[in-house]
């Protein structure tokens, strides 16, 4: 996935597993730049 802005063009992982660890999954939400609240389910 990936984000496009002023700065430059942001690349954000998304793992292709059935369940991530808790690090990675909080690695990807700060990258993305987006509420926390948009992953929750």
């Amino acid at each position: 996935m990936q984000k496009q802005d002023t700065i430059g063009t942001t690349t954000v992982p998304v793992p292709d597993h059935n369940e991530l660890r808790m690090g990675t999954l909080r690695s990807i939400i700060r990258q993305s730049g987006l509420p926390r609240t948009l992953f929750e389910v």
